[in-house]
């Protein structure tokens, strides 16, 4: 007995017959009209009905315990049409597992066949579902596309009055047919997607672009609706009264057929007032309660033939059409909605990939993300976390992760790679020819517009550019001489894909790639032992590396430098060369004050003064070699060098240094001399200050005038003039090296020539690994020489001599005309040996004769070019003239300028440090 029977005489139901026979008549009246729509084209929302009247057939037989064997049969055929409905989400009924499962007695009526045979049909289903899903997306393509022109047309239209009634029946029917698309494409969607989850059956990546082109088109639907929403909006109040009107004249027709029918009853007055009922609440906005009541007033008002079937078809049709009109916004949003996509988001990264391979139709990423958008309402409702923004949170990641996997940083390295191809076409690399190789125009992802999802906004253009500013400058910082390759890369970013690139500025603080001076500075002591010094081109070049380039510092990398960091850089350089002199210089003074060494220049200098008279003042070659022999002797280190060879070492970083120096003026001037070109006159620049306070202006434009002024008088000053570094360095270090206590320092000059004779050996090994391409030991500067090692050296001697005031005693050895003598003794030597077995077949012996020759030719050429160097940086220190010469100089000066009483020009600026 159920709850709702009477124990105390009232209403049994269950017992009831007539209720029980009218119960299942209205099921089967039901069906009938859910059953014809079924699968149709035209269907709305049978199914949900469908699901109604299965559930209502299975509490007829809870209570009244019958079952109709023809209608569960009928019931269960629905199966072959629709073999599974979509509840909600993810959420898939099965008819006939609900109906077996509920109603146990009457599946024991079917044969197993039967039921059987239904599985196999949903089997089936999916499979012919699977192969005709590509054509039914291009069918709803093509009709969603018609459609969106046709509804573009008829609202972009201006209405006629005279047709106006015209107009908004074709406006309604165009607004339903969109909604019929949407309706029919989400239930493919659904069905589809969620059968391959239920009966868990792997899904071909052609059916999952077919199944996200269908949710595509059906976010499209919805954007129609949403962007022409005012206009939608205006129509649907005049449709709705324009249906009214139609469906009161169709009950005003019947009403007029009952009144004049003359045979009284109760049946026709009910009839009659269900009539006037009906046509009272359609007289009134179309809500939802007053639609119910005209449907219950014409489920009445229709009994007894009161209309005819050709009238009562047509009002049935538009009182549905009114039904859809009515709820037009909430039935396609509801219909659109694709929250079920996160269950299946699993499709997403397949869909992102095949968007990749055709960027032709890259702005269907909208209508995708607008989707995935329709799933946060329902995680806002979650339950089974403390807080939904968690679950919203790690939906959120997800998306983002998978869309930089799939498609944004791919598309930023294949833009990189495309960059640097074009720009390396030179190098012939692989065949770029788009009619042969297939080629995509990733350009069009740069035209979309920000994505919308959650809290922010994709912006493919900005991301793919901010890849290639933060690749293009780590790449530069690591390889600064690639930075113009880099700038060529950013500017075709711009031309080809119109990415507004973030301008570098690298290499850093300079024009070109190249140290700053910042950084030799701080780091002078490695500078020194790593770059070689040219005295004539005034450049410094990497010793050796093991990247394909050397690096080198110019002029034009100082004088930028200096622009950067402002003049007051050079004196602060040069304060740091001095305290890096004073260490070398106290190196020094211990290797001139070591017993053996010491010991050997005071007998070669005592040697030198016995036999001078008999040899022509000239320094003997024998000697200065026996010396090289002789300091071997005293032991080698690890690497093979002499004692000598770390005193050669030594000597070319100081001179490296001084050549720092003087390459620090240079560029000062330089810089000077650029930013001085922009005035016209230097021998009368104009006082600004003189004329704003003859005009009379304000304090701060004076203040202004004043400092221009002071720029302009040092600019000019610095161009003309320049510091005099050198000068400052040997005034400093000058008087320390000729104290009595540093005495031992004075026997310098007497190692001059094993120092030069030492150094060409190494010179003359440095060009033969050059010539076998051996880069260990070898030396290079611009010309291919490695005479950036003369330089140095000869420099620092140059600096030495004048610092001891030896420049007389070291040409007292005429040691280069010594050298001279010799090689040219010996080349005469072998030309006249030469001559004499010119006639002998011996051809061995005329090939070493040959290489001799050249062999002397090339000491003799280096020897000569060490002689002209030295010539060259002996005018950086005025070797003309001795110490006395130039006190007695400065002397004269200072008592000239104190008879024209102008003391006050004799004081001259210096480094602080350095003075």
């Amino acid at each position: 007995m159920f709850p709702f029977d009477s124990l105390n005489g009232g209403v049994s139901v269950s017992k009831n017959s007539t209720f029980a026979e009218e119960f299942a008549h209205s099921i089967r009246s039901v069906f009938a009209n859910v059953e014809a729509k079924l699968g149709e084209p035209s269907e709305i929302d049978q199914r949900d009905k469908y699901v109604g009247i299965c559930g209502l057939f299975v509490l007829h037989f809870q209570i009244f315990r019958t079952v109709d064997k023809k209608f569960y049969k009928s019931l269960l055929d629905i199966c072959k049409k629709v073999p599974a409905i979509t509840l909600t989400a993810n959420i898939i009924w099965f008819p006939d597992n609900f109906l077996i499962q509920k109603i146990p007695a009457a599946a024991k009526l079917l044969d197993r066949k039967s039921l059987q045979a239904i599985k196999i049909h949903r089997d089936t289903f999916l499979q012919q579902k699977a192969q005709s899903l590509t054509k039914d997306v291009q069918s709803y393509y093509v009709f969603v596309s018609s459609w969106m022109m046709k509804m573009e047309s008829i609202l972009s239209k201006e209405q006629r009055m005279d047709k106006f009634a015209e107009d908004l029946t074709n406006r309604c029917n165009v607004f339903i047919q969109g909604f019929l698309y949407a309706y029919s494409i989400s239930t493919i969607i659904k069905t589809t997607m969620n059968l391959y989850m239920s009966m868990q059956k792997p899904m071909t990546k052609t059916s999952v672009k077919a199944l996200c082109r269908l949710v595509e088109l059906l976010k499209a639907i919805e954007h129609m609706f949403y962007r022409r929403s005012m206009v939608v909006a205006d129509s649907v109040s005049h449709i709705t009264q324009h249906l009214q009107h139609q469906a009161l004249n169709s009950i005003s027709v019947a009403k007029k057929r009952v009144i004049s029918d003359k045979k009284y009853s109760e049946q026709r007055l009910d009839v009659l007032s269900a009539l006037v009922l009906a046509e009272n609440t359609l007289n009134g906005p179309s809500t939802k309660q007053r639609r119910l009541i005209v449907s219950l007033a014409l489920s009445v008002g229709t009994q007894m033939k009161t209309f005819k079937d050709e009238e009562l078809f047509p009002l049935q049709v538009v009182m549905k059409k009114l039904d859809l009109i009515s709820e037009l916004r909430e039935r396609v949003q509801t219909q659109c909605d694709c929250c079920f996509l996160y269950w299946h988001r699993a499709v997403f990264p397949i869909y992102l990939d095949d968007v990749y391979e055709n960027a032709v139709d890259a702005a269907r990423l909208h209508y995708m993300f607008s989707a995935l958008r329709d799933c946060v309402p329902a995680m806002m409702h979650s339950r089974h976390l403390e807080s939904y923004e968690r679950l919203l949170d790690c939906y959120d990641k997800e998306i983002m992760e998978i869309l930089n996997e799939h498609l944004l940083d791919k598309l930023c390295k294949e833009i990189e790679k495309d960059l640097r191809l074009s720009v390396h076409t030179h190098l012939k690399l692989d065949d770029r020819n788009p009619f042969k190789v297939g080629m995509k125009d990733l350009a069009l992802f740069f035209s979309l517009n920000p994505i919308r999802f959650f809290d922010r906004f994709i912006d493919i253009r900005a991301y793919v550019t901010h890849y290639l500013d933060k690749t293009f400058y780590n790449l530069t910082t690591v390889a600064l001489h690639d930075w113009a390759t880099y700038s060529e890369m950013r500017n075709l970013a711009t031309q080809r894909y119109g990415l507004v690139m973030t301008e570098a500025h690298l290499p850093s603080q300079t024009l070109e790639q190249g140290l700053d001076v910042l950084e030799i500075m701080r780091n002078i002591h490695i500078f020194v032992s790593r770059y070689l010094y040219n005295l004539n081109n005034q450049i410094f070049i990497e010793r050796t590396s093991n990247n394909k380039h050397l690096n080198t510092i110019n002029i034009r990398h100082i004088a930028n430098s200096i622009r950067t960091h402002g003049t007051g850089i050079m004196n602060t350089t040069v304060n740091f060369t001095y305290q890096f002199l004073k260490k070398k210089f106290y190196i020094f003074s211990q290797f001139m004050y070591d017993e053996h060494i010491k010991s050997r220049l005071i007998k070669d200098i005592r040697f030198f003064r016995e036999i001078k008279d008999q040899n022509d003042h000239k320094y003997p070659f024998d000697r200065a070699e026996k010396f090289n022999r002789g300091i071997r002797k005293l032991g080698i280190t690890p690497e093979g060098q002499s004692y000598l060879d770390q005193f050669r070492q030594l000597i070319s970083q100081i001179g490296n240094a001084m050549g720092y120096v003087r390459m620090i003026r240079s560029g000062g001037l330089h810089c000077s001399s650029n930013a001085i070109r922009f005035v016209p006159d230097l021998e009368d620049i104009v006082n600004f200050e003189e004329l704003v306070k003859e005009e009379g202006l304000a304090e701060e434009t004076l203040k202004a005038a004043r400092h221009l002024d002071s720029v302009l008088s040092d600019h000019t000053r610095n161009s003309a003039e320049g510091t005099e570094y050198f000068k400052m360095l040997v005034d400093v270090f000058a008087p320390e090296f000729r104290r009595p206590k540093n005495i031992h320092l004075r026997n310098f000059y007497i190692i001059v020539p094993p120092l030069t004779l030492n150094f060409v050996e190494h010179s003359i090994g440095c060009k033969e690994k050059l010539n076998k391409k051996n880069k260990i030991g070898a030396a290079f500067t611009d010309d291919g020489f490695p005479n950036g090692i003369v330089f140095s050296l000869i420099l620092c001697v140059a600096y030495i001599l004048k610092l001891l005031d030896q420049y007389q005693e070291f040409d007292s050895l005429h040691w280069f005309q010594s050298v001279r003598e010799k090689y040219l003794k010996e080349i005469r030597a072998v030309a006249k040996q030469q001559n004499v077995q010119s006639t002998s077949q011996d051809e061995k012996l005329l090939q070493t004769m040959n290489l001799t020759q050249k062999r002397l030719d090339v000491y003799l050429q280096e020897f000569e070019l060490l002689y002209f160097s030295l010539s060259s940086a002996r005018i950086f220190f005025r070797a003309d003239k001795t110490a006395a010469e130039e006190n007695q100089e400065k002397k004269e000066k200072e008592e000239t300028k104190t008879n024209n009483g102008d003391l006050s020009d004799s004081i001259v600026s210096a480094d602080p440090v350095v003075k």
